[in-house]
């Protein structure tokens, strides 16, 4: 004979504190995954700056017509490295408050079918692709 825990039975208090600290350790996983997003998508734009920098002092030591192509690439492929940055970061961020919604909410927060980092992922395969298209065609 199994009996029905009371409110007042400890254990039933026990499992509800375990269940805000279940919550309270979801939230700053969530915290660190959101600064890890943050430091990726930083370096990101980061790279593309920084690209777009090198082929410009490049430029300035030799102006021959290779190196000014090689710049007008650099820009177009730092321009879609920062866009990519700064698209990453607003999708980890709304992916972020949507989660903690969910679990203030009590509901499961399941595993997506796109989670941001096969998004981003992929995003940089199709820039990396017409960086090498733009390269030799």
């Amino acid at each position: 004979m199994s009996q029905e825990p009371v409110a007042n039975d400890p254990r039933v208090q026990m499992a509800s504190s375990r269940t805000g600290m279940a919550a309270y350790r979801t939230q700053l996983a969530l915290d660190r995954t959101t600064l890890a997003w943050i430091r990726t998508t930083l370096t990101i734009s980061s790279f593309g700056f920084g690209m777009v920098g090198f082929f410009r002092s490049l430029q300035e030591k030799s102006p021959t017509p290779e190196a000014a192509r090689l710049h007008q690439g650099a820009i177009r492929m730092g321009g879609a490295l920062i866009v990519l940055g700064i698209i990453a970061m607003v999708i980890a961020g709304v992916s972020h408050l949507q989660s903690l919604r969910r679990l203030r909410r009590g509901e499961s927060l399941g595993v997506t079918q796109w989670p941001v980092s096969i998004t981003v992922t992929f995003l940089l395969a199709i820039i990396g692709l017409g960086g090498i298209w733009a390269l030799y065609f």
